[in-house]
């Protein structure tokens, strides 16, 4: 069995449940109708979640690359700057799930409703992201 493969594979799937978490999650809080509060709260979590494992595995498959090869991916152009999104979306993600979960209460619905606006943008453009930074490195 090529160990590095499977490496590359496990961390992919964890990359994959985060991507699904963080738009799936973003998405149901936000349509067809705003999601209660206690719902709202729980899918904060799974989004939080979800992002730190995009962060996390992100960061592994560069982390398997050097401990393969002894060096990062070659990556340039397109790439480079689709993995800069990427990397926003995730802090932004964070620090926006995060300030839901401590605030949410004191927060009026419209300013909940442009935070979870805000999570589904995010998520779509890491995502979008994702393609490009695949295909042109």
């Amino acid at each position: 069995m090529d160990l590095q493969s499977l490496a590359y594979a496990l961390t992919q799937v964890v990359h994959n449940f985060g991507a699904v978490a963080v738009v799936g999650g973003a998405i149901l809080g936000r349509w067809p109708q705003p999601a209660f509060a206690p719902a709202r709260r729980r899918l904060a979590w799974l989004i939080l979640a979800g992002w730190l494992l995009q962060g996390i595995s992100g960061a592994g498959f560069g982390a398997i690359s050097y401990a393969w090869y002894g060096q990062f991916p070659d990556i340039h152009g397109i790439a480079v700057v689709a993995l800069l999104v990427k990397m926003a979306c995730a802090v932004g993600g964070i620090l926006c799930a995060a300030a839901f979960l401590r605030y949410q209460g004191a927060w009026s619905e419209q300013r909940q409703e442009a935070l979870w606006s805000a999570l589904i943008l995010l998520g779509v453009t890491a995502l979008t992201a994702a393609a490009f930074l695949r295909w042109f490195s």
